[in-house]
């Protein structure tokens, strides 16, 4: 499968708890390097790159947030575009049919590039933190708040 959904409850056991909250911890440290040790004691430096998305993970996995790792290139069906976006996938097709979001034909089926599909979560958080904005502005001066 594509990603692997994670939750508190399905990565971490409850014996592993305290040491991911351990390594939360040490990896927050901005001035940390991280070193992987393999089992012959040869170390290996990790480098920055792999070190943030390492630190980003751990977090979430942490606070008990769901991570999905996902190539950036990759494309995607229709019902993992609509799991991302956390919409049914009758909706994510309107919004393909509408082509508010790119997509390319594979045979009969259609699949969505993660990067299009990022693009216009981006710019639909972007509307509607816009308009969320101008709602309480309308009730404000509605209720003649300032």
């Amino acid at each position: 499968m594509l990603k692997q959904k994670l939750s508190l409850e399905s990565v971490i056991q409850p014996e592993e708890a305290d040491a991911i909250a351990k390594l939360s911890q040490i990896l927050s440290l901005e001035t940390s390097q991280i070193k992987l040790v393999g089992s012959n004691g040869e170390e290996v430096i990790i480098p920055e790159s792999v070190s943030s998305v390492l630190r980003d993970i751990v977090k979430k996995i942490a606070s008990g947030q769901a991570i999905y790792l996902i190539p950036h290139n990759h494309e995607l069906t229709t019902q993992e575009a609509a799991d991302i976006l956390d919409v049914s996938k009758s909706f994510l097709n309107k919004l393909l049919d509408e082509e508010e979001i790119p997509y390319i034909k594979v045979g009969k089926q259609r699949r969505i590039r993660f990067q299009d599909l990022m693009k216009y979560k981006e710019e639909w958080d972007e509307k509607r933190s816009k308009f969320m904005d101008e709602a309480i502005k309308i009730t404000d001066e509605i209720y003649g708040k300032d």
